[in-house]
């Protein structure tokens, strides 16, 4: 079967888009990463994409009179490039239903919670604010509704009584870099269907929820 050609999208640095270029030079991957956009031109990401041989464009949304310009000039650089998943990676910039409506269960993207927990920004602020005892991440399908979609996986991390907001996301990003590959593979390799709102994985006898140890 032939790999499916993947385009992620980042602002910055772009540690989950490293996660998923290095997962995807295995020869058994079923996805190719075949384009990064970055909506920033100094993204420190895209050095890294052009080191690994990956094809790369700036769309800075700066330079277009509207979010509807930007967003089908970023729809026609998808197309032209022979598309077929796009991953959010640090992507920066809400995307209207416009263009979430033409990607429906082939755009997904990483948060850093245990979704429906904690959407928005601050999440490891909050949840410990809240006292909770797992955190985690979650990849899910991209709707309208910001970090609202169908959950594709999830990995977790225990909570440690003396952790910071900063060792707590140092601990959750791991989990993270493991966790987006196995996501995105699931969906490449067509194993992940999404029936009322819920995503069902093929062959699974348990969900694609991998329980990270605590002691990352």
């Amino acid at each position: 079967m032939p790999r499916k050609r993947v385009a992620i999208l980042i602002s910055g640095r772009g540690s989950n888009m490293v996660a998923l270029i290095e997962a995807a030079k295995a020869a058994d991957y079923p996805a190719k990463v075949a384009l990064v956009i970055s909506n920033r031109p100094q993204a420190g990401g895209l050095s890294h994409a052009q080191a690994a041989g990956i094809a790369t464009q700036i769309i800075d949304h700066r330079t277009f009179a509207s979010r509807e310009t930007f967003e089908q000039e970023l729809q026609r650089t998808l197309d032209v490039n022979g598309i077929e998943i796009v991953c959010l990676a640090g992507f920066m910039r809400l995307l209207t239903p416009w263009l979430v409506s033409r990607w429906e269960h082939r755009m997904l993207n990483i948060h850093p919670a245990l979704l429906p927990a904690y959407k928005g920004l601050d999440t490891h602020e909050r949840a410990l604010a809240d006292g909770v005892k797992i955190h985690g991440a979650t990849v899910h399908f991209v709707v309208p509704e910001m970090d609202s979609g169908p959950i594709i996986a999830q990995g977790a991390v225990g909570v440690r009584d003396d952790d910071t907001p900063d060792t707590l996301a140092a601990r959750v990003i791991k989990v993270e870099h493991k966790l987006y590959p196995l996501a995105l593979a699931l969906v490449a390799a067509g194993k992940v269907s999404v029936v009322d709102g819920r995503c069902k994985t093929e062959g699974a006898a348990e969900p694609a929820t991998p329980l990270i140890s605590p002691e990352i």
